[in-house]
């Protein structure tokens, strides 16, 4: 529990704000919203992951899965460092 807590506090930290939950709280999803569309993230306490989904090209849907809410934000730090990389296409973060 401790560590879909860190996540979910991974998550606000980078814009996403708190949508849907199960009604048996196993899965809450998170988004944010972009200049295209809205980014995701789903935080599962069955298998302690959260899921990042995102679009680049209109309706390219990309996804990447975290054990640990440590590397979710190493990954939101490079790639919103890649995304100011000019001609570098629009991550998440």
């Amino acid at each position: 529990m401790e560590e879909l807590n860190a996540f979910r506090k991974v998550a606000r930290k980078h814009g996403f704000v708190d949508g849907e939950e199960t009604e048996d709280g196993t899965v809450l999803w998170m988004w944010r919203p972009n200049a295209d569309a809205e980014d995701r993230i789903c935080i599962d306490n069955v298998t302690n992951s959260a899921t990042v989904f995102w679009e680049t090209i209109p309706w390219k849907i990309h996804s990447k899965t975290f054990r640990v809410a440590f590397a979710l934000e190493e990954w939101f730090v490079s790639t919103s460092r890649q995304a100011a990389i000019p001609g570098n296409p629009k991550l998440v973060g």
